[in-house]
């Protein structure tokens, strides 16, 4: 009777490992190419629109991202950029206002409030009808605010998700490359679900809503998967635009990507329990199959991954339990190197993807903790080193392969 409680336990946890990471992402493209849900689009569509642009001193990046807002190819008179510094002391504020006489707009936060409470602020002084939210850092292509808002034609859009790419540096460290080949997934599933349903979620660099459909946000809120949520529950779709491109930087090591996505699960956790009603399957069928396949199973996977391990070692007798017990720590002996070595140039990929998996599944622990602790901070740090992401090279996919 243990053994057979045990061999569940091992079973149940690795049949949803394999359907997270392969299962899913096959299936989705099935679901994808057969029952897919088409959105009508129009590029001659030309809304009022307002690039908010989030910053907390961010000087080495804000002029080049406030230049890059002010060449984009949108008719002038119906694009307003608005800066929101959430009380930035490193001059960031300074630099902005030295584009005033070209219509950038800063509004400053007077105290540190966090990002949310900087967009509330923001989308309360914007103007259009359609609300574009970016970061500091991220660099758009000149057609990339067209290509969001060509998809509102249709009324059944309620928000449109752009293609962000991370760039990098020749000397990269072995992160920047991990998330880099971490994201091309990400990219890839999001288009899959837009083809299928709805995309899962927003995109902080770059993504689009309508004004009317924007809640004001609490301090603790994380704005690219709440607002996108609560859209879904009042009965829109999300789609994904591969084509609306912007460029930023990487986050540059492990450790600062362990700590953004600590932050980054702790509070998609929380959104999920603002927006519970989108975790009832007869909201949004489509929908709620990927948000749990994608998001909610994937956060889960860390506790899955102890249970698989605990349950071979406990059935060390069985030589089937034995073979995948010594395979499992192999792999974290290689994971463990990888993390010895660091951040060491030239580390081998059998190395630091290993290191990259388990921390971003120890992030997820760590960020399931943190939210059943209810020990959420509203405010944020960049996690890049600062630079023009224009000037790096990029590490993802080329755009005819979008």
């Amino acid at each position: 009777m243990q053994h057979t409680i045990l061999w569940v336990f091992f079973w149940s946890g690795a049949s949803l490992i394999l359907y997270v990471y392969f299962v899913f992402p096959l299936f989705l493209a099935f679901l994808a190419r057969w029952v897919p849900r088409r959105s009508p689009s129009d590029q001659r569509f030309l809304p009022q629109v307002t690039l908010l642009i989030s910053a907390f001193n961010e000087r080495t990046v804000i002029e080049g991202k406030v230049k890059n807002s002010l060449s984009l190819e949108y008719p002038s008179d119906r694009l307003e950029i608005l800066v929101i510094s959430d009380c930035s002391d490193d001059g960031t504020d300074d630099v902005v206002r030295g584009y005033s006489s070209q219509g950038v707009q800063l509004v400053r936060q007077m105290e540190r409030l966090g990002k949310s409470a900087g967009l509330n602020l923001g989308v309360s002084k914007g103007t259009g009808e359609i609300i574009v939210f970016s970061d500091a850092n991220a660099i758009y292509r000149p057609d990339a605010i067209r290509q969001l808002v060509k998809h509102f034609t249709d009324p059944k859009v309620g928000y449109v998700v752009g293609n962000a790419r991370y760039v990098e540096s020749a000397s990269a460290a072995p992160a920047v490359a991990s998330e880099g080949l971490y994201w091309r997934l990400e990219t890839w599933l999001k288009r899959k679900e837009s083809e299928f349903g709805s995309v899962v979620g927003g995109d902080g660099a770059i993504y689009a809503i309508r004004r009317e459909l924007f809640s004001p946000l609490e301090p603790t809120d994380i704005n690219d998967l709440l607002n996108p949520l609560q859209i879904i529950v009042l009965g829109y779709q999300g789609v994904y635009e591969p084509y609306a491109i912007c460029y930023e930087e990487a986050g540059g090591s492990f450790e600062r990507e362990f700590g953004r996505k600590v932050r980054i699960i702790s509070r998609s956790l929380n959104a999920i329990r603002r927006a519970s009603k989108v975790l009832l399957p007869w909201t949004q069928p489509r929908h709620w199959f990927c948000l749990l396949s994608h998001k909610v199973l994937r956060w889960l996977i860390p506790v899955f991954l102890i249970m698989t391990l605990l349950t071979s070692l406990l059935l060390w007798p069985f030589l089937l339990y034995r073979f995948f017990a010594i395979l499992q720590l192999g792999f974290y002996a290689l994971a463990s190197a990888g993390w010895l070595l660091g951040e060491k140039r030239g580390s081998s990929r059998f190395l630091y993807l290993p290191y990259y998996f388990c921390l971003v599944n120890v992030a997820s622990l760590f960020g399931l903790v943190k939210f059943f602790r209810g020990t959420l901070s509203p405010t944020w740090e960049t996690v890049r080193h600062g630079g023009q992401p224009e000037q790096k090279t990029v590490a993802s996919k080329t755009r005819k392969d979008s």
